[in-house]
């Protein structure tokens, strides 16, 4: 897995903080042009972008990072609905992938939430497989 370092930016001079913060001042529109093709930020995106700028006109400095959250078996057991022994032995199992800080196991979110959809889709299929094999459905 490639780790990408943190981008790190210094507070903005007084001044330009200054008309910063003015500019912000009651406006969540943040519209953006990339190659002269303005977009229009969606929600999450756009609180996003607000705060970090909203910190570089306090005069903050900035760092910026991806974050995927990583869950210890605990939190990812709690999560799925699932014992932790469960989990343990799915992940022992290859079931769920695993990553080791130390001798500890950390699971991805995304993970866990994949095999929560691959058990929906699981349990759908039984479902409908069951009225389709019922002897009692065929007669309505």
């Amino acid at each position: 897995m490639a780790l990408i370092a943190p981008r790190v930016t210094a507070g903005l001079a007084a001044g330009d903080a200054r008309t910063l913060a003015r500019a912000l001042e009651d406006s969540n529109d943040i519209t953006v042009f990339v190659d002269g093709t303005v977009h229009r930020l969606p929600g999450q995106a756009r609180d996003a972008v607000v705060d970090l700028l909203a910190r570089l006109g306090r005069g903050e400095t900035v760092t910026v990072s991806s974050v995927e959250e990583m869950l210890t078996t605990s939190q990812a057991a709690e999560l799925a609905g699932i014992s932790h022994t469960y989990l343990r032995n799915m992940t022992d199992r290859g079931e769920i992938p695993v990553e080791y800080r130390g001798s500890h196991r950390r699971i991805r979110t995304a993970h866990i939430m994949a095999w929560l959809d691959e058990q929906k889709l699981a349990e759908q299929k039984r479902k409908h497989g069951k009225f389709a094999g019922d002897p009692a459905g065929a007669a309505e």
